[in-house]
């Protein structure tokens, strides 16, 4: 995930620096940089951090509210 995240910033920082020699390549650059962070990193690191945690605790339930407003009474 590492590489990905590296050579799509290296993509964008390549895409400013070609933009005024080639605006048409240096755009191109910059928005594969963009769909790399995008639609491949970021959705990459999500499932690795989101593995083996439940749901049910970052939603907005009736027993999570109750939890919220009297932490003491947790069951």
């Amino acid at each position: 995930m590492l590489l990905i995240v590296l050579a799509s910033l290296g993509s964008i920082i390549y895409g400013f620096t070609l933009l005024e020699e080639a605006p048409v390549t240096g755009n191109k650059c910059i928005g594969f940089g963009v769909v790399g962070i995008f639609l491949l990193a970021m959705p990459i690191f999500l499932i690795f951090e989101s593995r083996g945690k439940k749901m049910k605790d970052y939603m907005l339930t009736d027993e999570n509210i109750r939890k919220m407003k009297d932490p003491k009474k947790e069951s």
